[in-house]
């Protein structure tokens, strides 16, 4: 399923969405906390990514690892090393993501009045600035560690 889009690997068509919008949804995330007045116009925005920021990087993974299967399963030496480096950080920004989308969603949903108070708001303000900051490392070491096993 993750394997190939018209005879071509989908993993390198993928996760160019990857790359994009986690960054994205980490910047606008962390604006949405940290710049209150920012809210009405990123709320949109914020929320529609949020989902699709864990189903792009899902899709990335899951390509990545049908490509290694079926054409690198036999890499051995230092390109070998570099796709088990590269596999290795799928995992961990896969997970970030999804807890940078599901903070993202709950802060829109905890400013939105005041049902909550301040320090919930606070809290998962917080929760989402350091989740984005997190995605934002995973990101960059992935996409880092990917071109390094493709370009040397």
């Amino acid at each position: 399923m993750f394997d190939e889009i018209l005879g071509l690997p989908l993993h390198p068509l993928v996760v160019h969405a990857a790359v994009v919008l986690t960054p994205l949804l980490a910047v606008l995330a962390a604006a949405y906390a940290l710049a209150p007045r920012t809210r009405p116009v990123l709320t949109w925005a914020v929320a529609g990514l949020a989902p699709v920021v864990p189903v792009s990087v899902f899709a990335a993974r899951q390509s990545g690892e049908a490509l290694q299967e079926g054409r690198f399963a036999s890499a051995g030496g230092e390109l070998g090393e570099r796709i088990a480096e590269h596999a290795g950080f799928g995992t961990p920004l896969l997970l970030v993501t999804f807890a940078l989308g599901a903070a993202a969603l709950a802060l829109v949903y905890v400013t939105r009045g005041d049902r909550f108070g301040r320090p919930v708001q606070l809290a998962v303000s917080a929760l989402t600035v350091l989740l984005a900051v997190v995605a934002l490392y995973y990101v960059v070491r992935t996409g880092h560690s990917g071109a390094v096993a493709v370009w040397g």
